[in-house]
């Protein structure tokens, strides 16, 4: 975020994915990569460099579990009905038939970022990072 855009507002940005469609999900190593497309031009992307859980209406599965990558598949082609950005619940984004959430323990971040989105038109962007906006209980 440069210093040039204002105070950051929680669930602001990350908000600007409902109404689209969940229709990539690429596991890269020890990340993976959330694709969306919909109704304008914009192309997020959601890399996710922590693991997130799948929150299904019966069950939570997390990484490592085994059906944890099947879960995560299923969400595939789902729109984004509602996200969620705060301390203490880190980020989340649901769809019809399920949510993705992020809000690691300390011991699962493995490198200097937890997330970052980016795909807009207009050059918007976040990165997300223990102890900062929406982490500031992650250290």
């Amino acid at each position: 975020m440069s210093s040039e855009q204002a105070a950051y507002v929680p669930n602001e940005l990350l908000s600007r994915l409902v109404g689209f469609r969940l229709y990539s999900i690429e596991f890269v190593m020890d990340y993976v990569q959330l694709r969306f497309d919909g109704p304008t031009e914009d192309m997020p992307v959601l890399n996710c460099d922590v693991l997130p859980a799948v929150e299904m209406p019966t069950s939570v599965m997390t990484p490592g579990q085994v059906g944890w990558a099947d879960a995560l598949r299923a969400l595939i082609p789902g729109h984004v009905v509602a996200t969620a950005e705060g301390t203490g619940q880190g980020l989340r984004i649901e769809f019809e038939q399920g949510a993705v959430r992020l809000h690691p323990d300390i011991h699962d971040v493995t490198g200097p970022e937890i997330a970052l989105l980016t795909g807009f038109v207009d050059g918007r962007w976040m990165c997300w990072r223990p102890g900062e906006e929406s982490f500031e209980d992650v250290f």
